[in-house]
């Protein structure tokens, strides 16, 4: 059997120009790694309807550096507000006839340095078993509650969860405000001598580096349009349980990527957001974010209720 070809996607925002070198130092040793095809796609966005850059020349300093770091792949660049649900949509449809599995790539990502050798040999195990349509995640870091557990790495499933920042301490490595490095990553991983993949009973995922086998998007499920801004991980989800069913979603345990959610250089130069707490706390110091986050997320919560009007861009704006 051929070897499997992949296509990875990231959106990366103007102001996340010092956080995105260290996801593609990860893609380039997982790429290093594999002997097959993989296609890299990048979006880089400009927009500034939402975010404001705190001058013209340091937007421009911003730019110039991701465009140096994203040098390899697809790479385009727009000024048009694009979020990541607009990108993964795009992506979804563009590479599904290219390539036969698809994942989605995200800013603050580590990626295994073995990721497409090991989703090679389940991509074709799944085949053999007659599950062309299938997701697949793997092992991450401690999550908010017990429903998580079954997606942790297991060197993080007994550490407590803590919630609060006066909870935290800067050895708390299995902890949502941690910031992990690559090394120390590639450290975890290289303890393990033989793959735990699991079958969950039901769906559990984020959108930070989903796999999905592009039988799923031929198929018909992708994001929906309404879901213009946030949750379109959980969107996506409900499309698939929707038009699939429960098809299978594996998981590979004890293989570690890392989701960097709280990386203290995520947003970068944004005129007149607060500079301390996590990243959500940032995000949600901007009157626009609340407001378009909840209509994002009625729209989510109402796909299937025929008696419901979808919010737009436009009702955010008003």
């Amino acid at each position: 059997m051929s070897k499997t070809k992949f296509a990875i996607g990231c959106l990366v925002q103007w102001f996340e120009c010092d956080i995105i070198g260290e996801y593609v130092a990860s893609l380039n040793d997982a790429i290093k790694e594999y002997d097959g095809q993989v296609i890299v796609d990048f979006t880089i966005v400009g927009n500034q309807d939402l975010e404001k850059c705190i001058s013209k020349e340091q937007m421009d300093e911003c730019i110039m550096k991701i465009e140096s770091i994203c040098n390899i792949g697809n790479v385009r660049y727009t000024d048009d507000l694009h979020t990541i649900a607009d990108y993964r949509k795009g992506f979804n449809d563009d590479y599904c006839d290219q390539v036969d599995v698809l994942i989605w790539g995200e800013s603050d990502a580590l990626l295994p340095r073995m990721e497409f050798v090991i989703l090679d040999q389940l991509h074709k195990s799944s085949l053999a078993n007659n599950n062309p349509k299938y997701l697949a995640f793997f092992g991450t870091c401690k999550m908010w509650d017990d429903t998580w557990k079954q997606l942790e790495h297991p060197d993080f499933t007994d550490k407590p969860f803590f919630d609060k920042p006066e909870q935290f301490e800067p050895d708390h490595w299995w902890s949502l405000r941690y910031t992990m490095t690559k090394d120390e990553m590639n450290k975890i991983n290289d303890r393990t001598d033989e793959l735990d993949v699991q079958i969950l009973p039901q769906h559990k995922f984020n959108g930070c580096g989903l796999v999905i086998s592009s039988e799923v998007i031929k198929s018909g499920v992708n994001i929906p349009k309404s879901v213009f801004f946030v949750h379109e991980d959980s969107a996506f989800m409900w499309m698939t349980n929707k038009v699939l069913g429960n098809i299978p979603q594996y998981v590979i345990k004890n293989i570690l990527l890392v989701h960097n959610r709280n990386h203290p250089n995520k947003r970068m130069f944004v005129k007149d957001e607060r500079l301390d707490g996590t990243m959500n706390e940032k995000r949600r110091s901007n009157d626009w974010y609340v407001k378009a986050n909840k209509m994002s997320e009625q729209n989510y919560i109402n796909l299937f209720n025929p008696n419901y009007k979808s919010f737009t861009w436009e009702d955010v704006w008003k």
